[in-house]
């Protein structure tokens, strides 16, 4: 169906086939796909036979080799090369200058010396964040860290933007927060025994298009129509109807309330008897002393549907009926990623784990709990019997590392000491900012602190292959291939095919692939033999195939074979049930706790002593919720969340990225008595506001939003009307100018950029030009 959408609309086309036969091929994080290329361009993509349900975002990809906004040079900001490293309030408004690569790897090498001379390996951030590429040699992330342990070390952030609260806070209450998704309850196993599916922030299938390797197949939309074919019912708790694709019934909450309602949920089945004790007993510890907090008995609160109906505006009957019909039917509850980038984040799966528990039927097949189902495609897919080929990257010397979501804090605040999980840690001073693949300035949160932070180093070094906004703000931009000029081999731990990724066509200009670039790097600074170990990249891909292929316990064939095949098929674990082995035997299978039970209260998170993240789950007042006094001045609750139209920022200059703009600019899905109060139509150009930042984006109606919500996606490359003021109203409508860069809680301290109080007003000054996608001057 989608295939057909996007050959009717010009972006998938009959593909070429290459001299064995066959149409080249290459694999994205969104799909395995064959390519038609025409004077080094890919004119036309169409994915491979067999995926279901092909992702869109194929879309993007014809006329991204060759597009003006690759990075053509090596190049270096003026300011840098004529004064020196030191801060600089100039990046990402100052032209570049053009240098050879001999030029550039003398500079870089001479800089990073200097650092490591002057301040030590603790002074350079290694920054990379992934998504770079699906490839398991060019992977971005894997060149630079290897490259900077060899190097001496560096430091390093922990966790992700995605997941920041989760993977602190599923460890201590479940031991593990790597289980929830690799072997989570598969898709089979739901639409054979599930029957009631509670998602708490839905499951959005735009978001199962992706899986961190690459995916070869998209079953989410056919194992939900099974589902609800076989008489499933799907509950979809969330102020936007499209959180669920079909038929669902639809709990419009407010929005950040998701524990309350749980809450609610819970409160019932503890005081009608729905309670599994016996569960709770066998598998969990600490549920006595949540239950107190439940009931009110400390606090005078009883936190029954009345109590949670006036925080999250529904019905508090709808809250008592579904409770019990939770209780009655075998039934999962499903956390997406979103609730837990919120102020507090760390509540909302921790809770979710406890309602599940006190279902007592985590461990049955169809029933318990499920953590990013929706999130990306990776829950609920089986996982392989075998680890994937990988690059081997070494250790790290240097122990200093932050929060990945500190990075504005560590910049601003070097010497500051800070808590994290239960640690007291200080942020380095860092001199030197290395990034190599992914845009902070998608991930990252309040972009005005952002550039007064990349301000204070003295040196800010990108890889990239398009002048991206970190692109625009480096001192040194290095001009990377795409996964399409370079050959490479790729798989995810959640999909069966590991596919081969020949090059597609010439690197553009004077693009290399990273490791080659660090390659160089290594000669220079004295370590370029261990870092290559002898190997050319192709070398590398050989070896990293045949040390994996003696490993494993099944036969592949060599890698010549495969190459000329194009992928090989591995064998995968089916049928799981997410702790189905815990269940059968607690003892055998203990958690990874210190109980080795389900932490409902955790002792440990007790001690901390926050006040923000007590010993178990409870309701905290989000800083940013329509219940609040911020509402008073910005009255509407924006939803940042993942685009339909492209992965993050990834191919913003794609047809399909470009094609949802309306006048250019981000859309911003209002609901129609919103935009009416504000004498808004559909296609005007607004400006969204709050005491942090400004942006633009074109309005589009929609009823399916709770009223007072709105929605603007991230990922439009940051275009700031005036580069040279970090206050300047972004013109392309990127929401990170406006949401607070807070931690979730001093225990994990992830990401909140989820959510975010605004105002929206009609623009009504002459539109801005967006130039996001045009190179910065380069002479």
């Amino acid at each position: 169906m989608v295939e057909n959408r996007l050959r009717r609309a010009g972006k998938l086309a009959a593909p070429r086939l290459c001299a064995m036969g066959r149409a080249p091929t290459s694999l994205t994080h969104w799909g395995a796909f064959s390519a038609s290329v025409t004077d080094g361009e890919i004119t036309a993509v169409a994915p491979i036979p067999g995926d279901a349900d092909p992702s869109p975002l194929l879309g993007n990809i014809p006329g991204s080799v060759r597009h003006p906004s690759r990075i053509a040079t090596p190049a270096v900001r003026r300011g840098w090369l004529h004064d020196g490293p030191g801060p600089s309030s100039a990046r990402g408004a100052e032209e570049f200058v053009a240098v050879s690569w001999d030029e550039l790897t003398e500079l870089l090498a001479g800089e990073l010396r200097r650092v490591v001379d002057a301040y030590g390996n603790e002074a350079i951030y290694g920054g990379s964040y992934g998504w770079a590429s699906a490839g398991r040699f060019h992977h971005a992330q894997s060149q630079v860290h290897r490259f900077l342990k060899m190097l001496g070390g560096y430091t390093y952030s922990r966790h992700s933007y995605s997941l920041g609260a989760t993977g602190v806070i599923m460890p201590r209450v479940v031991g593990t927060h790597d289980d929830l998704f690799k072997r989570s309850t598969q898709w089979n196993v739901i639409t054979d025994h599930t029957e009631v599916l509670v998602c708490f922030g839905g499951i959005n299938l735009k978001n199962t298009g992706i899986n961190h390797g690459g995916t070869t197949d998209h079953p989410a939309r056919a194992a939900l129509t099974r589902f609800r074919n076989k008489g499933g019912r799907i509950v979809s708790i969330s102020p936007l109807r499209s959180d669920i694709d079909g038929d669902c019934q639809w709990l419009p909450a407010r929005p950040g309330t998701d524990v309350a309602i749980m809450l609610a949920l819970a409160h019932v089945l503890a005081t009608e008897e729905l309670a599994d004790r016996d569960f709770l007993q066998t598998y969990c510890t600490g549920y006595d002393r949540f239950e107190r907090y439940l009931l009110g008995v400390d606090d005078g609160v009883p936190k029954s549907p009345q109590w949670a109906a006036q925080i999250c505006g529904l019905d508090a009957d709808d809250l008592t009926a579904l409770a019990r019909r939770m209780a009655a039917h075998r039934t999962i509850v499903t956390v997406s990623w979103s609730l837990q980038r919120l102020k507090h984040g760390e509540q909302a799966p921790w809770m979710g784990v406890t309602l599940a528990a006190m279902l007592g039927q985590i461990g049955l097949p169809g029933g318990g709990f499920g953590h990013g189902y929706g999130s990306m495609n990776e829950p609920g897919l089986p996982p392989l019997r075998c680890r994937l080929p990988s690059l081997p990257q070494g250790f790290n010397p240097v122990q200093s590392f932050i929060p990945v979501a500190a990075i504005s804090d560590m910049l601003l605040h070097p010497g500051e000491e800070f808590s994290y999980n239960g640690q007291t840690l200080t942020y380095p001073d860092i001199k030197c900012v290395y990034w190599a693949g992914g845009n902070p300035f998608h991930h990252h949160q309040n972009l005005p602190r952002l550039r007064r932070a990349l301000a204070q180093v003295d040196t800010v070094v990108v890889h990239d292959p398009y002048w991206t906004p970190m692109a625009r703000h480096a001192d040194i931009a290095v001009p990377s291939t795409t996964a399409f000029e370079r050959d490479d081999f790729s798989g995810s731990r959640n999909d069966p095919l590991l596919v081969a990724m020949p090059a597609l066509t010439e690197p553009h200009a004077q693009a290399r692939d990273d490791y080659t670039t660090f390659s160089a790097l290594a000669g220079h600074l004295g370590f370029g033999d261990e870092f290559t170990e002898g190997r050319s990249a192709r070398q590398w891909l050989v070896h990293m195939y045949e040390k994996w292929s003696a490993e494993i316990d099944f036969a592949v064939p060599d890698f010549d074979q495969f190459w000329a095949d194009g992928m090989v098929r591995l064998p995968v674990e089916d049928g799981l049930t997410l702790f189905a082995d815990f269940r059968t035997d607690p003892q055998a299978h203990r958690l990874g706790t210190p109980s080795g039970r389900i932490e409902i209260f955790s002792e440990t998170i007790d001690g901390f002593g926050y006040p923000d993240c007590g010993g178990h789950p409870r309701w905290y007042e989000p800083t940013e919720w329509l219940g609040g006094e911020r509402a008073v001045r910005y009255p509407l609750h924006l939803i940042a969340n993942q685009p339909a139209s492209r992965l993050h920022s990834q191919l913003d200059t794609g047809a399909t990225s470009r094609s949802t703009k309306v006048q250019g600019r981000e859309p911003i899905r209002m609901h129609p008595s919103d935009a009416a109060q504000r004498e808004l139509a559909d296609g005007d150009v607004v400006r969204v506001f709050n005491d942090r930042g400004a942006c633009l984006a074109g309005v589009v109606l929609d009823d399916g939003l709770r009223p007072q919500v709105v929605q603007l996606s991230t990922g439009a490359w940051y275009d700031p009307l005036d580069p040279a003021d970090p206050d300047s109203l972004c013109v392309h409508g990127n929401p990170n100018v406006l949401t607070d860069d807070a931690g979730t809680s001093a225990l994990a301290r992830g990401c909140t950029g989820a959510a975010v109080l605004v105002e929206v007003e009609k623009f009504r000054e002459p539109l801005p030009p967006v130039r996001a996608h045009q190179p910065p001057v380069v002479t």
